[in-house]
């Protein structure tokens, strides 16, 4: 499969286009040609607008980036977001998630042997991909952990990771050839 989207470049581009890559360029990604932006620039007002929620999930969420990057390959999993799981689990261990954790997910099960922080987020973060809805347990315990705005940080980072999975897979950006792709469940 081949990315639906092509290649843009600064002489192709509206100067609204422009303006909001050079925007993410600017940021803590510092790039906008990998990943969803290529394709989110085809509409350079949403493009930016999910941008900044994403700087601000990714590099300043209340919830820290082990757990963080938790959720995220959770999203990639639901959705069977190839890149963004190749991108994302390397982000995880960096992180100092256990590898253990993230193959078990992979392969759709519940990692054994987690830590009490990763299994509130796994738990909270699970039921939302997979129902639209949390259980009050799950909610209290996130609640617990990390007060209300870790609640709606947590919330954020599930659903801007889901546009993220989206845009992704229905460009289909390609994995480089060292990537090992997620097996269908």
């Amino acid at each position: 499969m081949t990315e639906r989207f092509g290649p843009l470049s600064e002489d192709t581009m509206t100067p609204e286009q422009r303006r909001v890559a050079a925007g993410i360029a600017s940021g803590p990604r510092g790039s906008w040609q990998r990943g969803p932006f290529k394709a989110l620039l085809r509409s350079p007002e949403i493009a930016d607008r999910v941008q900044k929620v994403g700087e601000f999930v990714r590099f300043k969420s209340s919830i820290e980036p082990r757990l963080n990057e938790l959720a995220i390959i959770l999203c990639a999993r639901k959705w069977t977001a190839q890149y963004e799981w190749y991108a994302h689990r390397e982000l995880a261990m960096k992180a100092g998630l256990k590898p253990e954790i993230a193959d078990a997910i992979a392969e759709g099960k519940r990692p054994a042997n987690m830590q009490a922080d990763e299994a509130i987020v796994y738990d909270f973060a699970h039921q939302l991909l997979h129902t639209g809805q949390v259980s009050d347990a799950a909610f209290d315990a996130v609640k617990g952990k990390f007060g209300e705005q870790g609640v709606i940080d947590l919330i954020g980072a599930v659903g801007y990771y889901t546009i993220v999975s989206f845009v992704l897979n229905v460009d289909r950006v390609p994995l480089p050839p060292e990537a090992t792709p997620l097996k269908a469940l």
